[in-house]
This record gives C-alpha cells, sequence and structure tokens, in this order.
C-alpha cells in the first residue's frame, strides 16, 4: 500500500500561523502534528512588575477579536483579589461587550473562514459575486458587532471604558433602545444562517475528547459565573482551582502550550460547541428552536458541528443583547455602573469567562502596592489544540480507511481545523 505524505504549510483561513503534518504508511496514521509556528509574544512576563491598571489593557492585545474578553477577564482577576463586588447593572453592560466580540468573531469564522470550505471556494471573495446579499448581510453582522463593542467599550478593539468595579462611561437610554433596534433587526438573518451552515454536508466524526464550559443554574453563562464544567466526566469545579484540573504542557513540534484534564491526562474541546452541550436548555427561545431544527441537542460530539453551534449562538446573542438592551433603557437592572470604591491589597485571582472561541483563564498574582508578581492566561486555542490533533488523526485514518486521497484527506483535515476556529496567535500568548 503506498504511503501518503500530507504537508500544509501556514494553513489559510485561521488567525495566526500553523502548519499540518500527516504520514500515512501501509493504510496507517504514523505521524500527525498541527504545529503552531508563531512566536512567543511573552504577555504574561509583561506584565509582571506593572500596577494593576495597566494588566487589563495590555492583557487585551492578546487578540484583536477576543480584546473584550481578556480585558474584562483580567479585571475579574483583579477584583477576586481586591474582594470586590459590581452593581447588576455593571454585570449586565460587561455581558453585552463579551457578546459584541462573539458577533465579531462569529461572522468572521462563520463567513469568511468556514464557508468557502462548503461553497468549493478557496476564500470569502468569490462569495460576494455568487451571493451578493449574503455577503452583504455577513459585513452587516461583523459590523454590528464591532458598533456594540464601540458604543459599549469605547472602541471596537482593545477596549477603554471597562475598569475595575464598573465603568467609566454609559450609553443613554434612547442609544440603548437604536441599539437593541439594530439587533432585533438581525435576527431572522441569523436564523437563516443556523439553516445554511446545518445544511452543508460534515463528515460523521466523534471527538473522543471532554467539553470544558462555563455554567450556572437556570443561565447559558459567557462572564459572572466561576464554575467550570467538564461537560462527559461531569466534574465541576471552580475557576479559582482550574490548576488542580486542568494541565499545561509542551510538545517538541508546536510553539504553543497544549491542556489536557489533570485526572485522566484527555484532551477536550473548549468552544461553541461546549457551551451548547453544557447549557443547551439555557439559550433563549429562538435559538434553542433554531438549533432543534438544525438536530443540535446535547450531546453533540461531532467537532464540524461547533459551525452550526456557533450560528445558534449568534441568534442567541442578538436575542439576549437586545433585551439587555430594553432592560438598561428602562432601568430594569440594580445600582449604577459607576466604578464601586476598594481597597488595594496583595493577593490571587481567577478570572474567568466564555471568550468566543471557549473558555478563558487568566490568573494573577498582587504584591501589596498592587503590581503584578506573576500572571498566567490559558487561551481556548491552547486547550484544543491537543484535542484537534487526536481528532486529525482519527479522521486522517477514517479516511484512509475509506480508500480516500491525499487531496481529499487534506481537505477534509483542513476543514476540521477551521471548524474549531483556532486562533493560534492567542496560543502563543
Amino acid at each position: 500500500m503506498a504511503s501518503k505524505s500530507i504537508n500544509v504549510e501556514h494553513l489559510a483561513r485561521i488567525e495566526g500561523h500553523g502548519d499540518i503534518h500527516l504520514e500515512i504508511e501501509d493504510g496507517a496514521v504514523t505521524r500527525c502534528e498541527f504545529a503552531v509556528t508563531e512566536p512567543a509574544r511573552l504577555f504574561e512576563s509583561m506584565v509582571r512588575g506593572r500596577p494593576f491598571q495597566e494588566a487589563p489593557y495590555i492583557a487585551s492585545r492578546v487578540c484583536g477579536i477576543c480584546s473584550a474578553s481578556h480585558t474584562l477577564t483580567d479585571i475579574l482577576a483583579i477584583e477576586r483579589i481586591f474582594g470586590v463586588e459590581v452593581a447588576e447593572r455593571t454585570r449586565a453592560i460587561r455581558e453585552l461587550l463579551i457578546y459584541g466580540s462573539f458577533l465579531q468573531n462569529h461572522a468572521t469564522h462563520l463567513f469568511v473562514f468556514a464557508a468557502p470550505d462548503f461553497l468549493g471556494h478557496k476564500s470569502v471573495f468569490p462569495l460576494k459575486d455568487a451571493d451578493p446579499a449574503l455577503f452583504d448581510q455577513a459585513l452587516a453582522l461583523k459590523g454590528l458587532g464591532n458598533q456594540l463593542c464601540t458604543q459599549v467599550g469605547g472602541r471596537s478593539i482593545h477596549p477603554i471604558t471597562a475598569v475595575v468595579g464598573g465603568f467609566t462611561s454609559e450609553l443613554s437610554a434612547d442609544e440603548y433602545r437604536a441599539l437593541a433596534d439594530q439587533l432585533d433587526a438581525m435576527v431572522d438573518f441569523a436564523l437563516a444562517s443556523v439553516d445554511l451552515f446545518n445544511g452543508f454536508e460534515a463528515t460523521d466524526l466523534q471527538t473522543q475528547g471532554d467539553m470544558l464550559a462555563m455554567v450556572e443554574e437556570g443561565a447559558y453563562p459567557v462572564i459572572g459565573s466561576d464554575e467550570a464544567l467538564f461537560v462527559r466526566e461531569g466534574i465541576r469545579f471552580s475557576a479559582q482551582d482550574y490548576r488542580d484540573h486542568v494541565e499545561e504542557y509542551a510538545v517538541g513540534h508546536s510553539a504553543a502550550f497544549l491542556a489536557k484534564e489533570r485526572a485522566n491526562g484527555r484532551p477536550y474541546m473548549a468552544c461553541a460547541l461546549a457551551r451548547v452541550n453544557a447549557s443547551w436548555g439555557n439559550l433563549t427561545e429562538q435559538a434553542r428552536f433554531a438549533a432543534a431544527k438544525a438536530g443540535l441537542r446535547p450531546p453533540e460530539s461531532n467537532p464540524f458541528a461547533n459551525n452550526v453551534a456557533q450560528a445558534v449562538e449568534v441568534v442567541d446573542a442578538l436575542v439576549r443583547c437586545a433585551a439587555t438592551c430594553h432592560g438598561l433603557a428602562e432601568g430594569a437592572f440594580e445600582g449604577s455602573s459607576e466604578p464601586v470604591p476598594f481597597q488595594v491589597r496583595a493577593g490571587r485571582g481567577v478570572g474567568f469567562t466564555e471568550a468566543p472561541r471557549g473558555a478563558l483563564f487568566h490568573e494573577l498574582e498582587l504584591d501589596d502596592e498592587g503590581r503584578v508578581v506573576r500572571a498566567n492566561i490559558i487561551t481556548p486555542t491552547s486547550q484544543n489544540i491537543a484535542n484537534i490533533e487526536a481528532d486529525m488523526r482519527a479522521l486522517a485514518q477514517m479516511l484512509a480507511d475509506e480508500g480516500r486521497s491525499a487531496e481529499d484527506i487534506q481537505l477534509e483535515v483542513e476543514k476540521l481545523v477551521r471548524a474549531y476556529d483556532p486562533c493560534l496567535s492567542c496560543s502563543v500568548h
């Protein structure tokens, strides 16, 4: 049986730079590597010695899409150390900011990165000629995410209004109502997008890894809960104890740290699909109906379904954020968004949010003056890489057993990696 070598240098249509290396000999996969080739960016060292006020805005530079998540996750870690409790209104506005980055990310991933795989294109640009209405609406969805981040966070990336204890400025009631109208107007397109991505044919692959997501009773949480869940194992833990449950490690072929469950050494996924599996019943009604119509129900373990899960989350974010904007306009949330007073003190704290691509942990240790002694960041992509490699191996072996060509195997493996929506620049943070 002939051997096959598949080498993809700088995989296209993902964030950052990474290579795929596969060797198939006598029908068996003997090598499977997803190599992150980004240089180290040293954000954890960069904040050392800096005052706590600077840390969130340095951390936001880890990613241009998920910058709101990195900012707020750092702020949560600092508030944990200082014992800060924010008002309900602040929590609602923070959720809006997180969801703005969800709309930015999911629109980009679904229509620019993933859709060409299923439409026979090498990039998004032929879509403009083939379906200009779809192309324009996809751009409008991304633009709405930009607008939400700009109005709430002060600019579309690297927000400046979110600070320890609250926000430095806030929208007027009329601005909230206008934003709610724009969010509502995009729901029909989002619902159609769920049908679109559900209609794309995907290989039947079942990941053997676990899934990790934030959970909270009666909620579909993206910020505000400290509880994480390994879905398959049923293991719940506080984000403050993440080191007891998540083990980071290095491999020779990649510049990124990888992660696995400490209890059993298994890889796992942290992504939209993990969130849907963990909290399906708490999606908004329209999003849950769209998911049910698409056949997306727990337990769903096909990593290709992450595309559909992201489309469902777009529906959920639009409906949820429109309701939040109306509530903020009508004064439905208690308290003020102005920063609450606090006392600087030494300590350790872990911030935990759901970034668009999955669970995000920021650990900070501060001294008595509020300067950073130590920092650690675990991004969604660094948590996903080991599971991506395991799924790549399983998929390549399945296709080799079917006698598929090297070209077919390469295409399907590339589609798989893109379905995870990796950000390789974040993985080397």
